[in-house]
Parts: C-alpha cells; sequence; structure tokens
C-alpha cells in the first residue's frame, strides 16, 4: 500500500470521503488541498461504462479546453512545402520532413505534439516503436493527421488535449492549473464532460459515466456528483 507524506495526510482531512461534492466545490477543494510548491495540474478522472478491450467501445480523441491548459506547448510538424510554412507561420517550434525524422531515430523528442500531413504517414509510421509508447504519434483520431496543419497548430497552443480510455476504462484528461480561477477550471471540466457524452460508444449499455474525480499533482482525490456534473450548460 502506498505511503502519503504529512502534508497530504493533513490535505486529506478537508475531505470528507463519504461526500460526492458539486463540481465547483470538488474544484475549489482540489485547490485548496494542493500538496506542491509549484503550480500543480488538476487532472480529471473519468471511470467510462465501457469495455476497452471491444474495438467498438474504444473512447478516444481530443477536446479543444476554452480555458486553455496553463502549459506551453511545444510541437513538431512533419510536412513539405507550403503546409511546412503554414505549420511555421502558426507557430509550430519544430517543422521538417526526412531531417525531422531522422532526427528522431537519433532518440530526439524535444516536443510535446506531433502533427503531420496525410502524405508524410509513410514515412513517420516508420517511427511508430519511438513515437507510440511515448503517445506522441499523429493520429486522425486526435487531429493530429490532417492537411490544415495551420489550425491543428493552433488549437493546441489554445489548449487542445487528448483523451483516451485506459484498460481499466479511466480516461485521464489534465483541466488546468491551481494558479487557475475556479470559474476557468468549471468552463474547462464541462467541457471535457460533455465531449464524453456526445462520444459515448453505441454498443456501451448501462451506466456510461460510472465516477468523476479531480485531484492535483499528487494531491488527494475528490468525488463529483454524476447528476450534477451531468447537468451540462450551466457553469456555476
Amino acid at each position: 500500500m502506498a505511503q502519503h507524506g504529512k502534508k497530504y495526510l493533513e490535505a486529506s482531512k478537508l475531505i470528507d470521503r463519504s461526500v460526492l461534492y458539486e463540481p465547483k466545490e470538488a474544484l475549489e477543494l482540489a485547490k485548496q488541498t494542493s500538496v506542491t510548491k509549484f503550480d500543480s495540474t488538476i487532472e480529471l478522472a473519468v471511470k467510462l461504462g465501457v469495455n476497452p478491450k471491444h474495438a467498438d467501445q474504444q473512447v478516444r480523441g481530443a477536446v479543444v479546453l476554452p480555458a486553455g491548459t496553463g502549459k506551453a506547448v511545444t510541437v513538431a510538424v512533419f510536412a513539405k512545402g507550403e503546409k511546412a510554412k503554414e505549420a511555421e507561420v502558426a507557430g509550430a517550434e519544430f517543422v521538417g520532413a526526412e531531417d525531422l525524422v531522422a532526427k528522431i531515430e537519433g532518440g530526439w523528442f524535444g516536443f510535446d505534439v506531433a502533427v503531420a500531413t496525410p502524405d508524410m504517414m509513410g514515412m513517420v509510421g516508420k517511427l511508430g516503436r519511438a513515437l507510440g509508447p511515448k503517445g506522441l504519434m499523429p493520429n486522425p483520431k486526435t487531429g493530429t493527421v490532417t492537411m490544415d496543419v495551420a489550425r491543428a497548430v493552433n488549437e493546441i497552443k489554445a489548449g487542445k488535449v487528448e483523451y483516451r480510455v485506459d484498460k481499466s476504462g479511466i480516461i485521464h484528461v489534465p483541466i488546468g492549473k491551481v494558479s487557475f480561477g475556479v470559474e476557468s477550471l468549471l468552463e474547462n471540466f464541462y467541457t471535457v464532460i460533455e465531449t464524453l457524452l456526445k462520444v459515448k460508444p453505441a454498443a456501451a449499455k448501462g451506466q456510461y459515466l460510472r465516477s468523476i474525480t479531480v485531484a492535483t499533482t499528487m494531491g488527494p482525490g475528490v468525488r463529483i456528483n454524476l447528476q450534477k456534473a451531468a447537468a451540462l450548460g450551466k457553469v456555476k
């Protein structure tokens, strides 16, 4: 069993484990129980009623957080010609083709998100073993394989985050920083929940949203009332 430090244990005393909090109250508690000296990330964990072993119950995609992530994101784009120029103008830090592939094959991974035009995927596919385990492989489902590289880069810079159900049926998504105001966190929170509801697999039976928790980096989790979380469109 994991051993928690004194700060964690003290913070945990502020949370009633028997209570399912309203989203706003939960986010306030998450901010209050942050135990790090740095500006911690607040992560949303959603347990879904899906079986990830079945292809028709996979939940994966990307969503642009309206209030951003609070993190500076470095983008690498695999493109040539005009598309390479568009990526550079949009603010991509690294743009290239064969040269960028060779750099990564040499062990370089100095970026957070990779984008590629479809015609580059034959080349980028060779990097699957290197990029895949790190979650850096461009994918059409997350909008990172596209001809509209400028839009992709702009959205990533604006706060686009990827989500993917894990083997336990849980989605983990960062929704901001402890330094964010509660209203901004709520806006991001509801945006993610609404997105997950929209992409519910047709094959998923029974209760879809099973549990929702928010927590800061190394901080205790705060459980959220499912009915309140699903009351979309009203950020209170």
